[in-house]
């Protein structure tokens, strides 16, 4: 059985935190004792500020304990950042050993980021993250989803956005026939990744299962097409059900066949259900290559 929640794990706010005047000593200095620490000076009215924030935490989370990040925001406390002689926010410092060792100011992109992080650290190589979804995707192809799902579930615990740990825990619970643990975890992903690519498959996967609950036994759509090869509604049906049960070679035959007779049945309905089903299966999945390949031939004959 999955579970519905993260499995415990370190708090994201081993490394990532806010601090005050009060705690900078501790967070900071003696903190940076122990490996680089990191601290964003920023302001809530600092529009570069957002920019930067969500992709330093990242960096920082992605270095597994390497380095940790404090932030301060200098309209309540202005002290530190005058004391550095901060002109302008975003501003970044490196401390180490207790000292400014490195920093930086503005929203840099991402890579830049993780270069001036590996400045500090050294190469960072894959991430521990990466490697503990690495190994939970091992476990799943080998049927192990309990094993996988934990796994998952330690990466949310670590960063509770990671859209590749929460895509992959939809469908898991796809697998098993929990819609409705597949749809709690979809609802887990922030509004701003709703487009990533992960998180519009397992959406697409959702919307899919949620088509095919409606249609039962798919005796009755099986018969209707072999009785009137020309009721296309019938063959769409059938399609999504027989996707739904595994069966997508014949669900791709099925929409191919509606799209080869008449392609603008239901506004081009048929070419955009096998858009969906390529999206809900993966841009490298075998069956989503197969199908594209073929999908084309029959367009572009």
């Amino acid at each position: 059985m999955l579970s519905d929640t993260p499995a415990p794990g370190p708090s994201p706010d081993d490394l990532v935190k806010d601090t005050t005047t009060a705690t900078f000593r501790q967070d900071v200095l003696a903190e940076s004792m122990n490996q680089p620490v990191l601290v964003d000076f920023w302001a809530p009215w600092c529009g570069p500020c957002k920019q930067l924030t969500p992709i330093i935490e990242k960096a920082v989370r992605a270095a597994g304990g390497k380095v940790k990040l404090v932030k301060m925001n200098i309209d309540e406390h202005p002290q530190i950042a005058g004391q550095l002689g901060v002109q302008s926010i975003p501003a970044v410092f490196a401390f180490q050993r207790g000292q400014p060792v490195d920093g930086f100011m503005g929203a840099l992109p991402e890579s830049q980021v993780k270069s001036f992080i590996e400045r500090l650290v050294g190469p960072l190589g894959p991430s521990a993250a990466e490697e503990i979804l690495a190994e939970a995707d091992r476990l799943a192809a080998a049927g192990d989803m309990g094993g996988a799902a934990e796994l998952y579930a330690a990466v949310l615990s670590q960063d509770p956005e990671n859209v590749a740990a929460l895509a992959a825990l939809v469908k898991l619970h796809m697998e098993v026939g929990d819609l409705e643990g597949a749809k709690r975890f979809l609802a887990m992903a922030p509004q701003a990744k709703a487009n990533d690519p992960a998180i519009a498959g397992a959406r697409a996967a959702v919307e899919l299962a949620e088509q095919a609950e409606s249609l039962g036994d798919l005796t009755d759509l099986q018969r209707r097409v072999e009785a009137d090869p020309a009721d296309h509604q019938a063959r769409f049906d059938l399609a999504v059900g027989l996707n739904a049960r595994g069966k997508r070679e014949e669900a791709v035959d099925h929409l191919l066949e509606i799209v080869r007779r008449d392609r603008n049945w239901n506004d081009d309905g048929a070419r955009k259900q096998l858009v969906q089903f390529f999206e809900a299966w993966g841009p490298t999945d075998e069956m989503t290559l197969t199908g594209r390949r073929r999908l084309s031939s029959l367009l572009f004959a």
